[in-house]
């Protein structure tokens, strides 16, 4: 990576796999066939957006997905179960490829997340890597509802390359959202995307 300096990485669909079908079928299995137009990549309905901005709880947001569906055999359990369906695994090569690249790059996370999966993906991690925590791969990692900001707004961009003294110039962004890379584009950082069948192994760092 020539003139590269500083390393910024998504997590969902670039460190941890991820299969949002899992939480559409999830969804579905409860009687929920709209699931869809509320959530998606590259796109959320309002309250989704606002649960990823930290702008509303986690309680308040299961109580709008129960308002929304309708269904009252439905518990909070199941929303949660639902929604954290679409979390998956974090292949160890990815974890390995972090550990092995900084001694080269500053590494930063950032990523458009919730407390709720926050809360389950820190598990996986932990089942997965017992005695180490996701966040100790990054100099600092940087979450949306944490933030107050989400890609593809160039404001999340611009305070990580604040607080950090990046030069974005200097500094690459890698996400499987095509939208997120043109966010960060546009704050000045170089962009990575990558499509689907691609990984971040498969790149010559």
């Amino acid at each position: 990576m020539t003139h590269i300096n500083n390393l910024i990485f998504d997590l969902g669909g670039v460190i941890m796999d991820i299969d949002v079908k899992q939480t559409t079928n999830a969804f579905t299995k409860m009687g929920v066939r709209n699931i869809g137009d509320y959530f998606g990549h590259g796109f959320a309905a309002s309250f989704f957006k606002d649960h990823e901005m930290g702008k509303i709880s986690d309680e308040a947001f299961i109580r709008k997905i129960r308002e929304e569906i309708k269904l009252e055999n439905i518990t909070d359990d199941d929303v949660v179960n639902a929604w954290n369906a679409l979390l998956l695994r974090f292949p160890p090569e990815r974890i390995s490829l972090l550990h092995g690249i900084r001694e080269k790059y500053r590494i930063f996370l950032y990523s458009n997340t919730n407390g709720i999966h926050h809360q389950r993906f820190m598990q996986i991690y932990r089942e997965a890597f017992p005695g180490s925590e996701l966040n100790d791969h990054f100099e600092k990692a940087y979450y949306s509802h944490v933030l107050g900001h989400r890609k593809p707004d160039t404001t999340g961009f611009e305070i990580i390359v604040r607080e950090n003294g990046l030069d974005p110039a200097e500094t690459l962004f890698v996400d499987d959202a095509l939208m997120n890379v043109e966010g960060a584009i546009k704050a000045g950082l170089k962009g990575l995307y990558l499509p689907q069948g691609i990984t971040i192994n498969d790149i010559r760092w």
